[in-house]
């Protein structure tokens, strides 16, 4: 869930005149980030290098002569341990005071389905979080060590929706980066990632590689128990969803996926050309401060295509730390302010996503139309209502609808 997105948005404050620049924005993983108004202009950030290239050939390294230890690796030049991402400041944070774990929620939990439910819905809260991203092993003949990855947000969790077996949390980045004098920045806003709970769910939609994704049926013995995650990008669009248990044992409370396939996360897709799906394994983990997601990674150079399914080739293993840690200030309010202005057209957008995936087997998504993105052609609605323009629900119906038709192709 982790990557450093430039994007053009329009900044500057809201009545004011607009301005177009590109951002920087931390830790969108799950597709193209995006800033809504409110934000001064941000530098503009150098282009990824494109590269066919696996390995250490791939990133882009920094010059220096030093030797330093890195975890897992040895002692490495420094400018291999130096890790990429984000270059921003974020200002300063109140962390919230540890919590005794279990939960009481979980500790007073009358069975296994009420203990789970707790820990999906203790997700939900504001956060500092921070993405480390590091390969461990390569699996080319040329391979070297790369630069690991890291960057920084601060985020907002909400509860969307609570049906009892199913839960899903819509996460809101609230970024507010530190000014030349040590002062923070009005707060920069970009809906982000959205995850679904669903328990002992039979009905999945996983990627297959190219853009795809595909209905995979689960039978009652294999989902009994389990939940599965299905994780959305920014547009709402799905990225994966797998199947997982929760495990609660002492202090501990942690889900543990099924191996599953991803797309790559933009910190990956922008520069390298060289595999085109994560496969691997993920945790979610409570913790004192908040909670933690893990992944450990196989960066596969295909999907289904061309026989790859029972033949794979790998390039790397990489592991992954996203820490969620809880804060009480500043204060991320202004995503309550978002959510009442453009909750009900998301609330379409979903809508008119499961429709599409409750009629299709396998679909596909393009990854532009007339030179615009998905999430462009939602962003650019939004930013009305948030100007302002009152919600016509018939409209907006018709402009998601149509909107989606665009890109989805495949049979129904």
């Amino acid at each position: 869930m982790s990557a450093t997105a430039a994007t053009y948005v329009r900044a500057g404050l809201r009545h004011s005149v607009l301005a177009v620049a590109f951002v920087f924005v931390a830790a969108c993983e799950h597709g193209p980030a995006r800033v809504s108004p409110g934000a001064p202009p941000a530098p503009l950030p150098q282009p990824a290098p494109q590269s066919t290239a696996s390995g250490y050939g791939a990133v882009p390294q920094t010059g220096s002569p030093e030797i330093t230890y890195v975890f897992g690796w040895g002692d490495l030049p420094a400018a291999i341990a130096r890790p990429r991402g984000g270059t921003t400041q974020g200002a300063a944070v109140t962390l919230a005071p540890s919590r005794r774990l279990p939960l009481p929620e979980i500790a007073g939990a009358r069975d296994a389905f009420t203990r789970d439910r707790a820990a999906i819905l203790a997700l939900a809260g504001d956060y500092r979080v921070s993405f480390h991203f590091m390969e461990s092993v390569g699996l080319t003949e040329d391979y070297k060590p790369i630069r690991p990855y890291h960057s920084w947000a601060t985020e907002h969790v909400r509860v969307l929706e609570d049906t009892g077996r199913f839960i899903s949390l819509q996460h809101t980045l609230v970024m507010f980066f530190r000014n030349p004098d040590g002062t923070p920045s009005v707060p920069m806003l970009t809906k982000h990632w959205r995850q679904d709970w669903t328990f002992e769910d039979a009905d999945l939609h996983t990627f297959r590689g190219d853009a795809t994704w595909a209905r995979r049926r689960a039978d009652a013995g294999e989902v009994a128990g389990s939940w599965s995650q299905a994780v959305f990008q920014v547009d709402d669009s799905p990225r994966y969803e797998a199947l997982g248990r929760w495990e609660h044992r002492g202090a501990l409370s942690v889900w543990t996926s099924e191996r599953a396939w991803r797309p790559l996360p933009r910190r990956e897709h922008t520069m390298r050309k060289d595999y085109d799906v994560m496969e691997g394994v993920h945790r979610i983990i409570l913790t004192p401060t908040g909670w933690l997601h893990e992944q450990n990674n196989w960066k596969r150079v295909a999907g289904e295509r061309a026989g790859n399914r029972n033949d794979p080739q790998f390039v790397a293993a990489e592991i992954g730390l996203d820490r969620y840690e809880r804060i009480t200030s500043p204060s991320l309010e202004v995503a309550d302010d978002y959510w009442k202005k453009t909750g009900a057209y998301w609330a379409i957008v979903r809508r008119a996503w499961a429709d599409e995936i409750a009629k299709r087997e396998r679909f596909a998504l393009r990854s532009s139309v007339e030179g615009k993105q998905l999430f462009e052609f939602h962003f650019g609605y939004v930013d009305k209502l948030e100007s302002g323009q009152p919600f016509d629900a018939a409209d907006a119906e018709r402009h998601v609808r149509a909107t989606l038709s665009r890109f989805i192709h495949g049979p129904q």
